[in-house]
């Protein structure tokens, strides 16, 4: 009898998220009957209620860590993944609710929440980095379908993934797409945006939200001020543009963080990210 080649075992986990990035998966249609073949699906409740016991070759995490119970488990899929990686903008960067990072907590418990005191919740909302360590990372609000399959193929490869780090920007002068900020002075965070979504925004004549967060080395500051010179916006109306879909990435939060308060910003203390960061990798004892 021929031998049976070893599928890798596939885990897919939700935290504190929307299921978008996990939708993603799905979408992949054709893709994805053929990726049952070639992985062991062992964990994906999305897609079905079936089980199988880790430990996983290979765990794709989607969601933000927000409870402490979350934090308990985002060490126990860490410990049994051989790979790790984050999935989407909550995954990566904190997502849309890394905006309660700058803001009370428990007055926003009070104000949302009848019992407020059954709520239990941590102060800020993290990506799975914040408290282990990450193999890879996809980010988008969601992940691109084509990405998420070339991360796939990659890893039946044994290869490293090629997914491109340059701006929106780039995406939109190859396609010939004209510049929404220069020709309409629209507030586009293009500039300082990782490409993913193929320009969807500027295409449609709006500014870029910055699905996929930061690009490789983002100039924020510059991008700011062109903000309130050309387009005349008030540091102040800044602060939304940078705590959206990638609210606790460390561009991005220095960057509102300037504009919210030009002159403290300078003796601001770490971020929250930073500083769950560097707690983990001392206790590690990492470098």
């Amino acid at each position: 009898m021929p031998r049976q080649r070893h599928r890798p075992k596939l885990a897919v986990w939700k935290f504190a998220s929307c299921d978008g990035c996990q939708l993603t998966l799905l979408d992949c249609e054709d893709e994805l009957l053929l990726m049952s073949e070639l992985f062991e699906i062992a964990y994906f409740l999305e897609a079905s209620s079936a089980v199988v016991r880790g430990p996983y070759d290979l765990s794709l995490v989607e969601g933000s860590i927000t409870t402490p119970e979350e934090v308990e488990r985002i060490h126990a899929i860490r410990r049994q993944s051989r790979i790790l990686v984050a999935m989407g903008a909550c995954a990566t960067a904190g997502g849309i609710q890394a905006v309660r990072n700058f803001a009370d907590v428990e007055d926003m418990k009070r104000v949302v929440y009848a019992s407020p005191e059954y709520v239990r919740t941590l102060e800020h909302s993290l990506p799975a980095s914040a408290y282990v360590p990450v193999d890879f990372e996809l980010p988008g609000c969601p992940p691109s379908k084509a990405q998420v399959l070339e991360f796939l193929t990659a890893f039946l490869q044994g290869r490293r993934p090629s997914i491109p780090t340059h701006s929106v920007c780039i995406d939109c002068k190859r396609q010939g797409v004209v510049c929404v900020m220069v020709a309409e002075g629209i507030p586009c965070l293009g500039p300082v945006t990782r490409t993913g979504c193929d320009a969807l925004c500027p295409r449609y004549r709006r500014g870029c939200y910055g699905c996929f967060g930061p690009m490789e080395s983002p100039n924020t500051e510059s991008l700011s001020a062109w903000f309130l010179v050309r387009s005349g916006l008030a540091p102040q109306q800044l602060v939304p543009l940078y705590r959206s879909f990638n609210a606790a990435a460390p561009a991005f939060v220095e960057a509102s963080q300037r504009s919210a308060d030009p002159i403290g910003v300078q003796q601001a203390t770490e971020s929250p990210w930073t500083q769950a960061v560097n707690e983990r990798e001392s206790a590690n004892g990492e470098p």
